[in-house]
């Protein structure tokens, strides 16, 4: 069992910066691979970053390349997402997920992951 609590949410102007983080509990937390979604009002829960147990492979949907990046400490069983040059279209509750996954392809689908967090509201204002 892994429980997950995101920080670090807020509202910020437009070209601003965030940095969520996602601390796991459970003793195999670190094993597990994590993911950052958000979701915004009326639309469904998309895939943002996600990086293996060990860090070394980091994945991103488009939109957010160059400017967001995802990073672990595994010492501290924390999960980060460094959001920079934000955009009002960034405004969502962004959720922090883990699970056991071996495939590239199932990184991005939110079904392959097992442990959720509560969410954390981030706003962009233009």
């Amino acid at each position: 069992q892994v429980q997950l609590v995101e920080s670090g949410g807020g509202s910020v102007q437009a070209g601003g910066s965030l940095r969520l983080s996602c601390a796991a509990s459970g003793r195999t937390a670190s094993s597990y691979a994590m993911g950052w979604f958000r979701q915004a009002p009326g639309k469904e829960r998309e895939f943002v970053a996600a990086l293996n147990s060990n860090g070394a492979s980091t994945y991103y949907t488009g939109s957010v390349k160059g400017r967001f990046t995802i990073s672990r400490d595994n010492a501290k069983n924390t999960v980060f997402l460094q959001m920079n040059s934000l955009k009002p279209e960034d405004t969502a509750v962004y959720y922090c997920a883990a699970g056991r996954i071996y495939f590239t392809t199932n990184y991005y689908n939110t079904n392959k992951y097992d442990y959720w967090g509560q969410g954390t509201q981030v706003t962009v204002s233009s």
